[in-house]
């Protein structure tokens, strides 16, 4: 794989970057989303990309693809969200093979908050009623969200992908609302310990790892006016800082499709503006020299079986 790699992503001036990203990092695999990452998958994959790449930290990485510097081979991790398995499951797991990594935080949620797709799963997921009936609610479309039978795993995963894209693209304040009476009809009180402390988010800087800002409230920038999306940048920005004692120049966009999430013609400036070095989106593609460094794209690799993880990332080298 060294070789294919190395020809798809040689050193210097035609080197491409290929960063990963991660949300989560679960103890123990979850039977309601099978797929999602668990810690002897991440350990595991942690081994593919050390033995295959020459993994730096995120910032680094993006100023020696600007300046043509970068080695063959070139990677870059991150997480975005800032839940707390990535302190607790993750960190321990990266330490163990000595790679950097960069965590961009949702500010809003440190210290006891809960993200909106949160307060829905664990509603879906711990709900004791047959049925759950959401009538009367609506989605980002305006349409009623109906009822939903709640069965075995399968079922609730089927009900919460569709209530999930439903909802994701409510403006923020109706979106939370909207989660909020979901988890009441449900007669579910959610956890509040999923996402990190601010201690936390120290011990992960203290560990040698970057912070990266993610907003505030993680809401969808394209639905937010200039000055709102302005806002929410920058204030998640001055609480890490805060938090940290240090700049924290590093920004991933929340959900992060070019067009759909963010516009790239309005939000990189105010990225810019506001003084960040660089900036994260979530196209699947591999970064080259040139490249908006306020727009670098990421890729989320699955694949459980070594051969196709790492051909998997190899076709993404060619996008």
């Amino acid at each position: 794989m060294r070789p294919l790699l190395s020809l798809m992503s040689p050193a210097g001036a035609r080197a491409r970057l290929n960063v990963l990203i991660f949300h989560r990092v679960l103890p123990q695999p979850d039977p309601l989303f099978p797929g999602e990452v668990d810690a002897a998958a991440f350990d595991t994959m942690l081994g593919w990309v050390k033995s295959w790449f020459n993994v730096l930290p995120l910032d680094e990485a993006i100023a020696r693809l600007a300046d043509g510097s970068l080695p063959a081979r070139a990677a870059a991790l991150s997480f975005d969200d800032g839940y707390a398995d990535n302190h607790d499951v993750a960190l321990p797991l990266l330490r163990r093979h000595g790679l950097p990594c960069s965590f961009f935080v949702a500010t809003g949620f440190i210290d006891g908050g809960r993200m909106w797709n949160d307060t829905l799963i664990e509603s879906v997921r711990r709900s004791r009623l047959p049925r759950l009936d959401l009538r009367g609610l609506r989605d980002a479309h305006g349409a009623d969200l109906g009822e939903h039978t709640l069965g075995d795993d399968a079922s609730r995963r089927t009900v919460l992908h569709g209530l999930i894209d439903r909802v994701k693209y409510l403006p923020p304040g109706p979106r939370l609302a909207c989660v909020n009476a979901l988890a009441a009809r449900a007669e579910v009180v959610p956890p509040d310990d999923l996402m990190m402390t601010g201690a936390q988010v120290r011990a992960l800087r203290q560990a040698g790892m970057q912070i990266g800002a993610h907003t505030v409230n993680h809401p969808i920038l394209a639905k937010l006016d200039a000055r709102e999306a302005a806002d929410e940048i920058g204030r998640s920005r001055d609480v890490l800082q805060g938090l940290l004692g240090e700049k924290v120049g590093l920004f991933a966009y929340p959900n992060g499709k070019p067009g759909t999430d963010y516009l790239p013609e309005v939000h990189p400036g105010i990225v810019r503006e506001l003084g960040f070095d660089a900036a994260v989106s979530t196209r699947w593609a591999a970064a080259r020299r040139g490249e908006d460094v306020f727009q670098i794209p990421r890729f989320t690799p699955w694949d459980r079986q070594r051969t196709k993880f790492g051909l998997r990332l190899l076709r993404n080298l060619s996008n």
